[in-house]
């Protein structure tokens, strides 16, 4: 199992609510649901925290290459 920073990510005040929410959804969530509540964490960390694409899909356990837009 892959290391991913997400767990962590839940419960910091620095991550925006909505983020956190995302974040919620993909761990305690249907499995089905999961890939698109990461990548949609990850969009929200690269919009509110101008965070690069790919460090923020690295921090919620996602594979390089994805569209954060």
């Amino acid at each position: 199992m892959a290391f991913s920073m997400a767990h962590l990510l839940i419960h910091s005040d620095s991550v925006p609510p909505e983020a956190r929410e995302a974040l919620k959804a993909a761990s305690f969530g249907p499995p089905e649901r999961r890939s698109a509540a990461l990548e949609s964490a990850a969009r929200i960390l690269y919009r509110e925290r101008e965070l690069d694409c790919r460090d923020a899909r690295d921090l919620v356990g996602l594979p390089p290459g994805g569209d954060c837009r």
